[in-house]
């Protein structure tokens, strides 16, 4: 098979072929295992005898780990670099899926959840290693298909984990299917190890000259990145409410407040170690070579809070959306169903990457974002009174947009600045688990058409942001150790 952009996906024997493969089923069973849960819900609840609430506050545990966890994780690939990366981050999330299979009681569940965020973090390990096998004219379709082919993991596990928990039957089936995933997932690191490289043979690794926070080349720009921040810890803090006396009861009001105040304190550490990494080469101004806009990572991270954060909180919620919304479904009816949101990441994703390496950049990305919005417009609208194949034609309709949305954004992050891939990936992916946090968040407090009717508006401004990115072009400037620099096209 081979695109207009000239990839042969099927040449194994071209090295970059052969990596984007083995990253995009790294990727892939990542998504499996992180998401495992969602069709197995009906099962769960069951089993822990949960209320709409306890489900619901499972939900956003999920994805709540992932935004500090991406930010992490992308320090460490720009430090360490991808291969070993991933493999340790599969191989740490297969011992947590077996432990979720295996919890006894709601306590355990829902920490093993929260943990499980995680492994959403593999996504922006894989960004930066296809950034650095291809070029610029190819990176946007190559990054597409790694994100799509492995964003369609949720949907494997949404169209197979219920029908494999009724073969093995039983009350425990939805356990040894869960924990399945786990052991798979965690025999492919070791294979990962083995066999992937970070770069081309005799090509150079740049990395961050310190770590601990993005380097940005403007007092400007860093007052921005700290405004940037802020986000991500008031998703954390929502979520401690969520769990608080006022919410499902897991956590005491005390140990809230202590949750709270530790935010307020990592946050400060956070800013204080972002001013340290940039203070030096602030005050001694930075090459105009060497500099790049902020702003171009700021709005690609609004970018992604829209798209992948949507899609993170459709995905989770849309099983029980259709077994609540239409009478006479079952769970692997309703999961089947469910699954055409995520299965059109085969196909969507590497698309919006084609688009933008063809297209333009923000064009493209405005194109989709406006889509998302009325996407989700006509999803606000559905009601038992609609024929089923509309619904999930709907529903298929509005994930083109938004998975074509992702893969426009994350065909510009590996051209804003080499080095610092995995940290610009981090920060972009925590965006968009901050997303879905949101909305998971105003589900819980709102009926279904209202939730899809916030997504729809919060695109539509978005929209008009997408405005004021600027267009790649040139050429982005690395310094070698040896004090070299190194001009890497982005056209």
């Amino acid at each position: 098979m081979r695109s207009q952009s000239g990839l042969n996906l099927f040449n194994w024997c071209d090295p970059k072929i052969k990596t984007l493969h083995i990253t995009w089923v790294a990727f892939f069973l990542s998504f499996v295992v992180w998401f495992s849960h969602a069709p197995l819900l009906v099962f769960i609840q069951e089993a822990f005898d949960l209320s709409s609430q306890q489900v619901k506050a499972l939900l956003i545990l999920n994805v709540a780990l992932t935004i500090p966890a991406r930010i992490i994780v992308g320090m460490m690939v720009d430090k360490f670099g991808p291969r070993s990366v991933y493999s340790a981050l599969l191989m740490i999330s297969s011992a947590i899926c077996i432990g979720f299979a295996t919890a006894d009681s709601y306590v355990s569940l829902a920490l093993f959840r929260f943990l499980l965020g995680f492994v959403g973090a593999g996504f922006v390990i894989g960004i930066r290693m296809v950034g650095e096998w291809f070029p610029a004219k190819q990176v946007g379709l190559a990054e597409g298909i790694y994100g799509g082919w492995g964003n369609f993991g949720s949907a494997a596990g949404a169209m197979t984990l219920p029908g494999i928990a009724l073969l093995i039957g039983g009350e425990n089936g939805w356990r040894y299917a869960l924990g399945l995933t786990g052991v798979i997932a965690g025999l492919y690191g070791f294979l990962y190890y083995r066999v992937a490289r970070n770069t081309p043979e005799g090509a150079t690794y740049f990395k961050p000259k310190k770590t601990g926070g993005l380097e940005v080349t403007s007092r400007k720009d860093l007052y921005l990145y700290l405004l940037m921040n802020i986000p991500m810890y008031l998703a954390l803090a929502s979520l401690g409410y969520k769990l608080s006396p006022a919410g499902v009861q897991l956590l005491t009001w005390q140990t809230t407040y202590v949750l709270w105040g530790l935010l307020v304190l990592l946050f400060a550490v956070q800013s204080r170690q972002i001013w340290l990494v940039n203070r030096e080469h602030l005050r001694a101004g930075v090459p105009e070579l060497e500099k790049y806009e902020f702003k171009q990572v700021a709005i690609l991270d609004l970018a992604y809070f829209v798209t992948f954060g949507s899609e993170l909180a459709v995905v989770s919620m849309l099983p029980l959306f259709f077994l609540e919304t239409f009478d006479g479904l079952n769970a692997v009816q309703a999961g089947l169903l469910a699954s055409g949101f995520a299965f059109m990441n085969l196909v969507s994703r590497p698309t919006g990457g084609h688009f933008s390496d063809k297209m333009g950049r923000r064009n493209s990305l405005m194109f989709l974002v406006g889509g998302l919005a009325v996407g989700y417009l006509v999803l606000s609208q559905i009601d038992s009174d609609w024929w089923i194949p509309a619904a999930v034609i709907a529903t298929m309709a509005c994930s083109f947009f938004v998975q074509a949305g992702e893969g426009a954004v994350f065909a510009v992050v590996p051209l804003v600045k080499r080095r610092m891939t995995g940290q610009i990936a981090g920060m972009a992916g925590a965006y968009g688990n901050v997303g879905a946090v949101a909305y998971l968040t105003a589900l819980s407090y709102v009926d279904y058409s209202t939730f899809f009717l916030i997504i729809a508006g919060s695109a539509a401004l978005v929209f008009f942001i997408c405005a004021f990115m600027d267009e790649p072009k040139g050429r982005i400037a690395e310094r070698l150790p040896d004090g070299t620099v190194h001009l890497i096209s982005v056209e």
